[in-house]
């Protein structure tokens, strides 16, 4: 449910955007905010000046409230966004434990707006399926750890 910060930070986040555009780079914003509304982190995207393809500002927010807060800190933000995170940094969202996120236009909104040719590309598989049972051995190791 929408509280009255969202608005607020959700056009932080499609300012933060904005500088990345004028950074040469692809127009996306994100900002962490803690449970009072304070902005606790903000990132933009970095992908072209860094040259790194995963330097999306969603992912490194994560990456950073992974590092910088524990499990119950992290449950109690929220991430805003200028647009719905992919799935790369959803995965990585997930995986942090931040507990809520705002975006300000989503997935199906941006395909309306990007030419065909940006994408989304194919990702190439040679199996779809897993073909090797034994890989599942020290994946059942990890989680029998105490």
């Amino acid at each position: 449910m929408p509280n009255a910060d969202d608005e607020r930070l959700l056009r932080r986040a499609i300012e933060l955007s904005a500088e990345a555009l004028a950074g040469g780079n692809p127009p996306f914003g994100s900002l962490l905010a803690g449970p009072d509304g304070a902005v606790l982190a903000e990132e933009r995207n970095t992908s072209v000046t860094d040259s790194d393809i995963t330097a999306h500002p969603e992912l490194k927010l994560a990456r950073w409230a992974a590092a910088s807060l524990d499990r119950e800190q992290a449950a109690g933000t929220t991430m805003y966004t200028s647009c719905q995170p992919c799935g790369m940094c959803t995965g990585a969202i997930e995986r942090s434990g931040l507990g809520r996120v705002v975006y300000a236009m989503s997935s199906e909104e941006l395909a309306t707006l990007k030419p065909a040719s940006a994408g989304p590309f194919p990702v190439p598989q040679e199996h779809s399926e897993g073909l090797l049972t034994e890989a599942g051995v020290p994946v059942r190791e990890f989680y029998a750890a105490p």
